[in-house]
């Protein structure tokens, strides 16, 4: 039980008017001799306002970011303000070979005053495939989303994603959602992973929903001829796609924040984000590395170098908190 300083001092003057000796009277009141020893210490040494209660705080914290390299995160969120703090956390140590945890920079901006809120919700997916692939291209997600061109209508993205991945592999900006344009998309898949020429033991099996187009006989016969298979979601149930719906999500939360009025606009905004998302945007599901890192393998070698750098880093504050100290 924690005592303020008025009731340590009417205790002290109890026990010192008392008639009998102090370590009955501390009977009494259930007060330990040691407590009351350390309290009267106290007051000896510094009276009644040495009574107060100090919370025990470190001096230094050995693991504290030096300032030189926190006005460095702080420099990198105000050069790239659409990072989260977890993006800066992977991309100063990718890039400045110095690690940082994405508490630490979440609450460096935090005080600072740069954390902002999302302008979109959020939504993940409830459940997960059940058979989980184990390397890229054992199974290919696909889908449809609709974008609008101002005075030109709708149009469809068809998109060809890796499941292990989440790498786009190919994607088609359409004027239709037939069979045709599906086909379409998948050709220029096999062809980008060099699973047409490749010898494998099997081509990817790939996942869709029930849409019109994937159960056309045009597709099922087309993936006949390449050697592949297809499997269905259950209608109504959309979390078994959920890695390309979340794509469509995480798409259309940034292409949508501005208008296009020509096709070629809004394609070429598709192509950009395409490239960034693949190559530059750390996936946190995938262990924060982005899709093209695990879909062409190094993924392994930068979380032994990400690893590495803690250690160094760790190392590095250890020394100049010991330097600091002595």
């Amino acid at each position: 039980m924690r005592y303020p300083a008025s009731e340590k001092l009417e205790i002290i003057r109890l026990v010192e008017s008392s008639h009998l000796s102090a370590r009955r009277t501390l009977q009494k009141l259930g007060i330990p001799r040691s407590t009351f020893n350390r309290w009267y210490d106290r007051f000896l040494a510094g009276g009644v306002d040495a009574l107060e209660d100090r919370r025990p705080r470190p001096s230094r914290v050995w693991n504290r970011i030096p300032d030189q390299v926190r006005d460095q995160i702080i420099e990198l969120a105000l050069n790239v303000p659409e990072l989260s703090p977890r993006e800066l956390a992977v991309t100063f140590t990718d890039t400045k070979g110095y690690f940082v945890s994405e508490s630490s920079v979440y609450r460096l901006l935090k005080v600072y005053d740069l954390i902002t809120s999302p302008a979109f919700i959020v939504i993940k997916a409830a459940d997960e495939f059940h058979d989980k692939t184990t390397a890229p291209n054992q199974l290919w997600q696909t889908d449809f989303t609709y974008l609008k061109v101002i005075g030109w209508g709708w149009f469809y993205l068809s998109t060809v994603l890796d499941d292990f991945s989440r790498y786009i592999i190919a994607w088609k900006l359409c004027t239709t959602m037939k069979a045709g344009d599906v086909t379409d998309t998948l050709t220029m898949a096999l062809t980008a992973s060099g699973c047409d020429s490749a010898r494998v033991l099997h081509k990817p099996k790939l996942l869709s929903d029930n849409g019109p187009s994937y159960i056309a006989a045009e597709l099922a016969e087309w993936i006949d001829a390449n050697g592949m298979s297809h499997v269905r979601g259950a209608p109504l149930h959309p979390q078994t796609q959920g890695k390309i719906e979340r794509w469509h999500q995480t798409l259309k939360n940034r292409i949508l924040l501005e208008n296009y009025f020509l096709p070629g606009d809004l394609e070429r905004q598709v192509a950009a984000f395409v490239d960034h998302y693949n190559h530059r945007r750390y996936h946190e599901s995938i262990g924060n590395l982005t899709p093209a890192d695990v879909y062409f393998g190094r993924g392994d070698i930068i979380m032994l170098e990400r690893e590495r750098i803690k250690r160094e880093t760790i190392t590095q504050r250890r020394l100049l908190h010991r330097k600091a100290a002595a």
